[in-house]
């Protein structure tokens, strides 16, 4: 047990360390989440895009930092785009994601509830990063969010948790990334592989009637292992790999949500497949 944590705390070392070398310094915080653009309460869904976009961060993420390229690119597109911080600890600032996923998808589900009261909308899509793609799916089995959400869109989601093989290698990159976490946390070790919480998640199949599901990956993924674990199966599944779409896309994990447009595109195709064009590697001047 002891060398479990010891191995969980240098992976939440190695993500925290992750997310501070690639969010800029100048990124704003989740306290100073926007008020106009995305997260505008007086924003009405249109005919063309009826359903308000909910965009989920993942761990050590907030509201703000994982989403200043997609939000921008949704609402260009003309939706009406959310996004709130949830599995908060106590006395852990801008980071979030680490409490217990049952819990987060709690605060998920009152969310949805917040923006749907405020659009008017019958149903929301969800659009969410590594474990934001992965959480929402217990607010669609458990907690009645099927009823509510027409699809997910998962970009790099840990649906069947991750190993820990490799991870440790990578602590060389990041000096004293080791030290950066006192104790493990219950969001993270509950997306390790073979969790009660993923055991309890996946059993009796991934997904639930009347959902649309789309997986984003990339087989450069070094945090999410095996990438191929991130595919779900069953009816309503589209799984794509990010380089099928477009072979000279090295984005690895934290890039495939933060920035990368090749797989913004293949969002906007999920969200809204009556329109749909190919996405290929010209898709990052779209």
């Amino acid at each position: 047990m002891l060398l479990v944590k010891r191995a969980l705390r240098h992976l939440a070392a190695l993500l925290l360390a992750a997310a501070v070398a690639t969010v800029p310094a100048a990124a704003a915080h989740a306290s100073d989440a926007p008020s106009r653009g995305w997260n505008d309460y007086t924003c009405k869904p249109s005919a063309a895009h009826p359903r308000p976009v909910v965009l989920v961060h993942g761990t050590f993420g907030n509201s703000v930092d994982n989403w200043l390229s997609l939000a921008p690119y949704l609402e260009d597109r003309g939706y009406c785009v959310y996004s709130f911080d949830y599995g908060q600890l106590p006395g852990v600032p801008v980071f979030h994601g680490l409490g217990p996923i049952d819990k987060s998808a709690e605060q998920l589900s009152a969310f949805v509830d917040k923006v749907l009261a405020a659009t008017g909308a019958a149903k929301a899509d969800l659009v969410g990063h590594s474990q934001g793609g992965m959480m929402p799916r217990y607010y669609l089995k458990f907690l009645g969010g099927a009823a509510k959400v027409n699809a997910l869109v998962g970009i790099a989601p840990d649906n069947h948790g991750t190993t820990l093989d490799g991870l440790a290698a990578l602590l060389p990159y990041f000096p004293g990334a080791s030290d950066l976490l006192d104790a493990v946390t219950p969001g993270l070790a509950d997306q390790v592989v073979g969790s009660a919480f993923l055991t309890e998640l996946n059993a009796g199949g991934d997904t639930v009637p009347g959902v649309h599901y789309t997986v984003i990956a990339t087989r450069y993924d070094e945090v999410v292992t095996p990438w191929r674990s991130q595919y779900l199966s069953g009816p309503g599944v589209h799984n794509v790999l990010l380089q099928d779409l477009c072979p000279a896309d090295l984005s690895e994990h934290l890039a495939i949500g933060l920035y990368d447009r090749i797989a913004y595109h293949e969002v906007a195709n999920a969200l809204d497949p009556a329109h749909a064009t190919p996405t290929t590697c010209a898709s990052v001047f779209s």
